[in-house]
């Protein structure tokens, strides 16, 4: 297969592109920047410059991914909220472009987007049949995401909005979490009981393999392991894992002063079931978190 990857060189984007290639797939990487390979099946095609044709090199690209947007892990000032929604919009609006000059469509299109769009909760459990929007900037920058994304669809290219959760591995939010235990330090952040809905980079992976490999798989679709926990479990399984104390607790009110509008990434949360995988018969590699920590971090 042919797969073109936007945001190939970030964190989700590497461990795709590795899954890919080993696969014997051929990957081509989305990139700004003249870049070339010695892999044989690895391949840079330059995009969103004025020189750019895109299309050019995909010809026969049987699936297309999007995992391009500024990092919402910076405070959320109102320059940066901007750029949050108009890179995520841009980009996608530049994908719906290349895909619409290409001859012959890819069989499908995934967009990565987020289980932020639906809103926070400690009560309500949230599925792919949630109708409802959160009223967030946060839910509301997913919504324009994925009605951007939704113009693919009406090129007859099959489309998912993979809503991820928090993805756990090397890079991203579990180091930043699991720092304060190495240094005696861990704790609950707020309250403990917001709910964190989260996955394991290889589950995360694997999942989107088998989308694109399941043709009735359209539309929005959970990335998140099946068994929720709220933030004390979560915190207390790091302690247990890494056989440290869990005592210092964050107060709501310190990390709101210190994080500002982004602190609802941390101090609220949402209960997500990932109902379409589980009747599409996606077998989790780690369906718990005890398993997923255990194999980040004792490895």
């Amino acid at each position: 297969m042919k797969i073109a990857i936007a945001g190939g060189t970030g964190f989700i984007g590497k461990h795709l592109t590795r899954h890919f290639l080993s696969k014997g797939h051929d990957v081509f990487i989305l990139t700004r920047s003249e870049i070339t390979s010695s892999e044989k099946n690895l391949h840079f095609v330059k995009w969103l410059t004025d020189s750019a044709k895109p299309s050019a090199n995909l010809a026969g690209v049987d699936a297309v991914i999007n995992l391009t947007g500024k990092s919402i892990n910076d405070r959320w000032t109102e320059k940066a909220k901007k750029e949050i929604v108009g890179s995520r919009i841009s980009s996608t609006n530049a994908i719906y472009s290349m895909i619409k000059s290409i001859p012959n469509k890819p069989s499908v299109f995934i967009n990565a987007s987020a289980i932020g769009i639906y809103g926070t909760s400690l009560e309500k459990t949230f599925t792919e049949q949630t109708k409802e929007i959160g009223t967030d900037f946060l839910a509301k920058t997913v919504q324009q995401w994925e009605s951007e994304a939704a113009k693919v669809a009406d090129l007859s290219v099959r489309t998912v909005y993979a809503r991820f959760g928090i993805v756990l591995g090397e890079q991203g939010a579990l180091p930043k979490m699991v720092l304060p235990y190495k240094l005696f330090a861990g704790g609950n952040l707020g309250s403990g009981q917001q709910w964190m809905s989260w996955i394991h980079i290889d589950d995360l992976v694997k999942l989107i393999d088998y989308i694109i490999h399941t043709p009735a798989i359209s539309g929005p679709i959970n990335a998140t392991a099946p068994n929720p926990v709220r933030m004390n479990e979560f915190s207390q399984t790091i302690a247990d894992v890494l056989k440290k104390p869990n005592w210092l607790r964050g107060p709501s009110f310190a990390l709101k002063t210190l994080l500002g509008e982004m602190s609802i990434l941390i101090l609220e949360g949402q209960k997500v079931i990932p109902e379409k995988a589980l009747q599409h018969h996606y077998h989790f590699l780690f369906p718990t978190l005890d398993k997923a920590l255990v194999n980040l971090l004792r490895s």
